[in-house]
């Protein structure tokens, strides 16, 4: 059983990294075109939104490899070790990091809302970070309570 749900995790951390590729290739382009289009009077702001959304993915694709190998371990019955802890830590600072980039877009959401009069539009733009933020206090309470875990069952080892 527990490698059927580990296989199925694995299954979905690939179909999650594939959208994300296609809005890579497809959508930050066409974002870049319509930033520079509406914002005539900010020359680099194309390449500013290409900067920020391409250096979000690195991190991004990092951290989905960092579960992926989180669930190797799982497989591996090393889920209770200090790699494990190494590999949350990691996620958790991959999603700090997506998420303080993409706050350095939220000035340009308030451009794009000020200029189309649309106020729901800075709203959209918080949700990413926002996010990012959840998974990295989700994935921080998780490494704590791993470590605390992997301390008794050392405590654990010795007095036997």
């Amino acid at each position: 059983m527990k490698r059927v749900s580990t296989l199925f995790l694995k299954i979905a951390v690939i179909f999650i990294g594939i959208p994300i590729l296609a809005m890579c290739i497809f959508l930050v382009p066409e974002l870049g075109n319509l930033a520079a289009k509406l914002l005539p009077e900010f020359t680099y702001i194309k390449y500013f939104v290409f900067v920020v959304f391409y250096a979000s993915v690195i991190p991004f694709y990092f951290a989905l490899y960092q579960a992926f190998k989180l669930l190797r371990f799982i497989d591996k019955n090393k889920a209770f070790s200090q790699i494990s802890v190494t590999s949350l830590e990691r996620i958790k600072y991959c999603a700090i990091t997506i998420s303080c980039l993409h706050i350095l877009v939220l000035p340009l959401f308030y451009l794009f809302a000020d200029k189309d009069d649309a106020p729901g539009v800075v709203f959209i733009g918080l949700v990413v970070p926002f996010a990012s933020l959840v998974i990295a206090v989700f994935a921080a309470v998780l490494q704590k309570l791993l470590k605390e875990a992997i301390d008794i069952k050392s405590e654990n080892d010795l007095t036997v």
